[in-house]
Formats: structure tokens, C-alpha cells, sequence
């Protein structure tokens, strides 16, 4: 008899409480299963702060998954059971807790997708591939959309969006009366602009032995790593958000394709990676 009845891999960029292949499953039942593989940092060379920003994100998502009720198998970058690939280590959990059947929420890099494709032949156990309902569009939708539209351009993608969804519309019509602003929003940065920062999060106890590692183990890529202050936690990252949309959001429009020497955020957000 199966000792679990989904096994339920979530990737590093799905830290999410309401994704789909957790809204499927049920914590007494099944187990999760998170890994920090060397093949995901090194497929092609990643910045050192970018790997310790998504493995950090990760251990602070199992430990609350896990305060959540949830069964979490969390296979760490330096553990000896760590196969260093998706496919190797989801043949090594399929071995060792025998599921029914795995469930994924779609990949949004195409390469993993294509792996998650092959496992049901690879392991000769069912595989569910949920869509991401995290996205305003679906895959469906979006190809409705193109099969009509002539030219495939974003800027009419972007008004069908809009009205379907009816952001930024007063009834039928744009707010403001158009479409887009965007001759207004080249305004060139100087010097003396006022700017507001970034919130900055102290690295916990969870981080800075992931800085560790990664200082260790990825000395060869490229980047520095320090100093390190993003939001890894679910509480920090909404502070982060709460804070742009407050002080940064409302001049964004004018600043958001400026650059300006020794300013490396203007009014950008620096909330995803």
C-alpha cells in the first residue's frame, strides 16, 4: 500500500499557500516535497544573490507550510540524499514513499515543463500538471486571443486584458481617456530627484546560514553576495510590496525607463527576482 497518496512537488518560484497543487491535496494525506538542486543554479551561471534569495524563500516556506499541518520533505542543497536534478530527485521520493500519484502545478520555465511532461512514462505513476492560476490570463484564453489577433502586438493584448478584467476602466473606456501614457513616462532622472528607498530585511538566523552555503559552494559565479537584505519571508515581501505601492508606485509612471548613475532602483520595486 502507497505510504502517502499525492506527492506534491513545489518549485522554488511557487511559494505560494493558494497554489493549485495545494489547493488539490490534503495535508493529512499527502507530502509535500521542496529541493535545493545544484542543476537549477548552474543550467546556466546564476547570480550568488539570486541563488541565496530563492533558497532562502524556500526554507522559510517549508517551515510555514509545515506550521501550516503539511507533511514537507525539504531535501537541503548539502544533504547526502540530494540528487542535484528534478527528475533524479522526484524518482528518489516516488522510490522511498511510494505515492499514488504526483501532482505538479504547471512550470513556468520551459524547461522544467518539459521534464514534468516525461515523468508519468519515466515512473509509471500518474502525473496531474494543474494549471498556475496565480496569472491573469491562462494558457487557453491567451491562445483564443492570438488566433484572432492580427497583429500579435502586447499593446492590444494588453487592452483586451483590461477589458476583460476591467482594471484601470471606467466602464468601456480607459481611465484618463487613453490607452497608454507612455510618452509621458521617459522623463530623464537627475541628480537631486528624490527617490525613496527599498525596504531592507536583516538577514535571520535561516538566511545567513544559506549565505553561507552559498558563499561556499558558488564562489565561481558571479555577483557579489553581500551585503543581502531582501525579503525571503511572506510578511517581509508583502511589507516590501505594501511600501512601494505607498511611496514609490505614484511617480513610477514618470521614472520607470530612467537611469541614473549610482542609483540602481529609481522607483522600481525590486519585488520579484
Amino acid at each position: 500500500m502507497p505510504t502517502i497518496r499525492n506527492l506534491i512537488l513545489i518549485l522554488g518560484d511557487q511559494l505560494t499557500p493558494t497554489l493549485t497543487s495545494l489547493a488539490a491535496s490534503d495535508p493529512s494525506r499527502d507530502l509535500v516535497l521542496m529541493a535545493e538542486l545544484q542543476e537549477e543554479a548552474t543550467y546556466v551561471p546564476h547570480h550568488k544573490k539570486k541563488i541565496a534569495f530563492l533558497l532562502a524563500a524556500m526554507r522559510h516556506f517549508a517551515g510555514e507550510l509545515r506550521a501550516a499541518g503539511w507533511r514537507v520533505a525539504h531535501v537541503r542543497l548539502d544533504e547526502p540524499d540530494n540528487r542535484g536534478s528534478f527528475t533524479e530527485q522526484v524518482a528518489r521520493a516516488v522510490a522511498v514513499h511510494r505515492p499514488e500519484r504526483i501532482v505538479v502545478t504547471e512550470a513556468g520555465e520551459w524547461r522544467v515543463a518539459r521534464m514534468m511532461a516525461a515523468w508519468g512514462a519515466r515512473f509509471g505513476v500518474p502525473v496531474d500538471i494543474l494549471p498556475d492560476e496565480r496569472f491573469l490570463c491562462s494558457h487557453g484564453a491567451f491562445a483564443a486571443w492570438a488566433e484572432q489577433a492580427a497583429p500579435l502586438r502586447m499593446e492590444y493584448f494588453y487592452r483586451e486584458m483590461r477589458r476583460r478584467t476591467g482594471l484601470l476602466m471606467e466602464g468601456g473606456e480607459p481611465v484618463g481617456g487613453r490607452w497608454n501614457f507612455d510618452a509621458e513616462n521617459r522623463k530623464a532622472a537627475k541628480p537631486d530627484l528624490f527617490m525613496p528607498r527599498p525596504p531592507r530585511f536583516a538577514p535571520d538566523a535561516v538566511t545567513q546560514e544559506v549565505l553561507a552555503q552559498v558563499a561556499r559552494r558558488f564562489e565561481g559565479h558571479f555577483g557579489d553576495l553581500l551585503p543581502f537584505w531582501f525579503a525571503v519571508t511572506r510578511a517581509d515581501a508583502e511589507a516590501a510590496f505594501e511600501a512601494f505601492v505607498a511611496e514609490a508606485l505614484p511617480r513610477f509612471g514618470d521614472f520607470q525607463d530612467a537611469m541614473l548613475s549610482g542609483e540602481p532602483f529609481l522607483y522600481h520595486s525590486v519585488i520579484s527576482l
